[in-house]
């Protein structure tokens, strides 16, 4: 085990490297989550306050360090975010996930399905304190099928979902993320590699929601947001689609 974890810190490190070095515009707060785990975020405002929010989740092994990019091109498109490190994962940009070191400092299990509570913290984060009036909520990876399980539940409380290669990465109560896609009727955007394109098809199909699009790239393409990173290729793409779910919301 503690040859594999330092294998993939070195791993993480150059592809850290490599990524793009983007000034940080946000602020860095805090909150609890449920199970009393510090939950470490950052908060990127638009000149509108009033905007709506989109809440920013990673995919394995990242932090929110991996939307600093991201998050400033939804700003200049007129939106509010919060991207927040979940307890499942480690760093990207040179930015370590605080909420994993918080909740392992607890002993807290550190699995995807256990950083359920973390993005379940932010959606009332967003509603009690910062008073968001219409959210958005974004996954990647793992958390991508977080965030169809949640607007499964919430499709009155969300103005959209955006699923960036979700999966059958685990059951919920036993059941798959298709099984409960087949009750979301938000808006919802789905997207992933061409090669993950077909495991995808299964999750797409359930959704019973009139407003909905599955944007799959002509290129490779990559799994999950890093997608929309400038320094990957056919990137436009992505954010082409990413800009006409947004306006049609």
């Amino acid at each position: 085990m503690k040859f594999l974890s330092i294998v993939i810190s070195f791993f993480l490190g150059i592809v850290n490297c490599l990524s793009q070095n983007v000034p940080f515009k946000g602020k860095t707060i805090h909150f609890p989550s449920k199970d009393e785990v510090n939950i470490t975020a950052d908060l990127y405002r638009s000149t509108n306050v009033k905007a709506p929010y989109i809440l920013l989740c990673h995919q394995a092994l990242y932090s929110r360090g991996s939307y600093r990019e991201i998050a400033v091109q939804l700003n200049e498109m007129g939106y509010n975010c919060l991207a927040i490190d979940q307890r499942s994962g480690l760093s990207a940009k040179n930015i370590s996930n605080e909420t994993h070191k918080a909740a392992k400092s607890k002993n807290k299990p550190t699995k995807y399905i256990n950083a359920l509570p973390d993005i379940e913290a932010a959606l009332e984060y967003l509603s009690n304190d910062l008073k968001a009036t219409s959210t958005i909520l974004w996954g990647s990876s793992y958390s991508a099928s977080l965030a169809l399980y949640i607007a499964s539940k919430n499709s009155d409380k969300l103005t959209g979902v955006l699923a960036f290669s979700p999966g059958e990465y685990f059951k919920i109560e036993d059941k798959t993320i298709a099984e409960y896609a087949s009750a979301i009727t938000c808006p919802t955007f789905i997207t992933s590699s061409k090669a993950e394109a077909n495991k995808i098809h299964p999750i797409y199909n359930n959704i019973p929601s009139k407003n909905k699009i599955n944007f799959i790239p002509e290129t490779k393409g990559f799994h999950g947001s890093k997608a929309l990173w400038s320094t990957k290729n056919g990137n436009e793409a992505y954010w082409a689609a990413v800009k006409q779910f947004l306006q049609g919301l």
